[in-house]
């Protein structure tokens, strides 16, 4: 009985430090820029929109340009957040390589 209430004990820390890894996957900001720091987005873990900065001087391009600015800078965002958040989780799992899509239960 001893054995099991070890990985008992096991399993209740892993839990607990994946419920830290979470609140502080939520906590990562990312900057994503594009056209030449002409505009920058702000994501947090949680893939949210937390600022916008757009450069007065990119209003005098197309609209379509703008937008397809904005949308690249946002990809950068993703990708960062992502790079970043795979580094959180490899804290928490010894630097283990995990499947591509595998998902925590968060």
């Amino acid at each position: 009985m001893n054995d099991f209430s070890e990985v008992l004990s096991k399993a209740k820390k892993m839990q607990e430090k994946m419920s830290e890894t979470q609140n502080n996957i939520k906590k990562i900001e990312a900057e994503g820029v594009s056209g030449g720091d002409a505009v920058k987005i702000v994501l947090n873990g949680d893939n949210e929109l937390k600022k916008i900065f757009i450069d007065p001087k990119i209003f005098s391009e197309s609209k379509e340009m703008l937008e397809d600015l904005i949308v690249a800078a946002h990809n950068d965002a993703k990708q960062k957040i992502k790079i970043k958040t795979s580094e959180e989780i490899s804290k928490i799992t010894g630097g283990l390589n995990l499947p591509s899509g595998f998902k925590f239960p968060f």
